[in-house]
């Protein structure tokens, strides 16, 4: 098949964030058709599932609200997918927040005391709920009743207002800040880990169908190979990549059309975008390999320090690319291979001669 594109160089047209971002973008669609339904719908997490399955049996068997649950893992893997699919599967309502935004106590009141029975709330970044809330929170989940203060001074009085009881989902992408009081209350702890190819090559030809987008199997396999484990990227690469097949095409998503519509949108065979490549050839060539700090070479890449945190650094040290030590970050030989590039050894440039391992 004849695919023909003006000889322009660069990226998908109008790009400017990255494609393998596993955070929330501004372009992504908010197509809740893609977002599994039920259990047996939701593709991967096998475990989880099977677990999962068994504790919202046993609470409906009871008539009684699922426990409290927290599911945490990088982004882009699904946690708010999940939490939808268990309220769905517990036949309840649920209600979406983020931690942000309850800035107060009579936030989360508010939110609470309109539940009704065996309902669930939904909060995101739950890490980010302040001091205050998480005080509030606590006899919620434990006894399902919040203290109202009444009065001020010494005339000032407790009132407990009983709530109807219900399941509380925290997600986040951040457990170790979650305090230890609030984490030891959520009784069901779910960590999402990263999908495998075949996972991801099932999500895509799955999304291709609801969004009749016609998809051979090897056009499938070649978009889940470098979605770095997350079924968030293999969606948006199926939406631009059909943009590609479709506009120099003939509609249809083939291994040629993908490798190719990848190769503009410059992600490599494993994933890889032109930010992290940057990366690791600015610790080569700029510090010899490493060790550097976050903030110097955030400083030298041109991006923000949370950035290469959360999203860069999780994936290059899965593939084995990037160490990080006390001192710092580090590339390793991999790295150096990957980029096709010759080892340079640190500490011959502490010493001022510069050698190289071919």
């Amino acid at each position: 098949m004849a695919i023909d594109f003006d000889d322009q160089s660069g990226g998908y047209p109008g790009e400017d964030e990255r494609v393998i971002a596993p955070t929330l973008l501004r372009t992504d669609d908010a197509d809740a058709s893609l977002r599994p339904q039920t259990l047996n719908e939701y593709i991967g997490q096998e475990k989880t599932k099977e677990n999962l399955s068994v504790y919202i049996k046993a609470a409906r068997m009871r008539g009684e609200a699922l426990d409290h649950v927290l599911l945490y893992g990088p982004p882009g893997l699904g946690k708010t997918t999940l939490a939808n699919v268990i309220a769905h599967e517990m036949g309840v309502n649920i209600r979406v927040t983020s931690g942000p935004l309850l800035e107060k106590p009579a936030d989360l009141v508010a939110l609470l005391s309109g539940l009704e029975d065996r309902e669930v709330l939904f909060v995101d970044e739950i890490h980010r709920l302040n001091a205050s809330v998480q005080e509030v929170l606590y006899p919620a989940l434990e006894d399902y009743r919040v203290d109202i203060i009444i009065g001020k001074g010494p005339g000032a009085r407790v009132v407990p207002l009983p709530l109807k009881k219900f399941t509380l989902i925290g997600a986040t992408t951040r457990a170790g800040q979650i305090k230890k009081p609030l984490r030891d209350r959520l009784g069901i702890p779910i960590l999402l880990e990263l999908y495998t190819a075949d996972e991801l090559a099932t999500i895509v030809r799955r999304s291709a169908r609801i969004l009749e987008i016609p998809t051979q199997d090897d056009g499938a396999w070649e978009i889940a190979s470098r979605s770095r484990g997350t079924p968030r990227v293999a969606n948006r690469i199926l939406k631009r990549v059909r943009d590609f097949a479709q506009a120099g095409g003939d509609g249809v998503i083939t291994r040629e059309v993908a490798d190719m519509a990848l190769g503009r949108l410059d992600i490599d065979k494993l994933g890889l975008d032109i930010t992290d490549r940057r990366m690791m050839e600015s610790i080569i060539r700029n510090y010899g390999g490493g060790p550097v700090g976050r903030e110097t070479l955030a400083a030298t890449v041109g991006e923000e320090a949370v950035t290469l945190e959360d999203v860069c650094e999780p994936y290059l040290m899965q593939m084995g690319f990037l160490t990080r030590t006390p001192r710092g970050r580090c590339v390793t030989e991999k790295a150096y291979r990957h980029l096709n590039l010759p080892i340079i050894r640190q500490n011959a440039i502490d010493n001022g001669q510069l050698t190289i391992d071919n």
